[in-house]
């Protein structure tokens, strides 16, 4: 089967915010990618708005509707609040889908002190609030998924939340990728998942070196990919990073 290939961009907004003014465009830039056959896009707006921005998640969220056949998914923290910030208030997560809609949300339990996301759900102790957030986003029309590690405890409980789907994160793996007992805790995390109903997607740290062996596990709906997208974007030019990236997807 293949694979989604969705463009995490948020790091192209770290770079435009270094500087005032809107340059390299978050907008112009997930236009190339469209252009050049991206099927999915992802934000992950932190209340600090250290690269994405709330405007930016308006922004492209106008231009995925204006494509038609583009996911856009929506990573955060469900249980951040809002914060006020001097490029524009940062309103919640569940605000921000309310007006948006997107294809996906991906929920992460994050926080403003982490540097990244690197853990996944403890459903033993946010089960009971996470059911009703993720009733509203079905209420809303979006697919949710909830960001897991490799533990199939965790998964069965990810199903009995109410989750679509689960994103395994992948930093472990993409650390140690030559290790084949770790590979193998990945590949029976994600088919445990699909046993009880969950799909799969994928993300963190995923390159062009480790994701080839990743997605042999067969059954990974989607793979999120920014960070070394955009390194990769630097050394071989945008349009040859897509290629290589597309091709391992399909």
């Amino acid at each position: 089967m293949s694979t989604l290939l969705s463009i995490n961009v948020n790091k192209i907004a770290l770079l435009r915010n270094s500087r005032a003014g809107d340059y390299p465009s978050v907008s112009t830039f997930a236009n190339l990618l469209l252009d050049n056959g991206v099927k999915g896009l992802t934000v992950h707006p932190r209340p600090d708005q250290r690269h994405i921005r709330v405007s930016d998640v308006f922004a492209l969220n106008e231009i995925v509707r204006s494509r038609g056949d583009v996911e856009f998914n929506i990573e955060g923290n469900p249980f951040a609040k809002p914060m006020q910030n001097t490029v524009g208030d940062y309103p919640g997560l569940l605000e921000l889908i309310s007006e948006t809609q997107p294809t996906q949300v991906t929920l992460v339990p994050d926080n403003n002190s982490q540097l990244t996301s690197d853990h996944g759900f403890d459903l033993n102790s946010d089960f009971d609030r996470l059911v009703p957030i993720i009733e509203k986003i079905h209420a809303m029309g979006s697919r949710v998924s909830l960001f897991m590690d490799p533990e199939p405890e965790q998964i069965k409980l990810a199903k009995q939340v109410g989750a679509d789907r689960i994103e395994l994160y992948t930093g472990p793996y993409a650390w140690a990728h030559t290790d084949d007992t770790l590979f193998e805790q990945y590949r029976d995390a994600s088919l445990f998942a699909g046993s009880v109903g969950l799909k799969v997607n994928a993300g963190h740290d995923l390159n062009l070196s480790n994701l080839p062996k990743f997605l042999s596990i067969g059954n990974i709906q989607e793979v999120s990919i920014g960070h070394a997208f955009t390194v990769d974007a630097l050394l071989l030019g945008y349009k040859e990073a897509l290629k290589a990236y597309s091709d391992i997807c399909q």
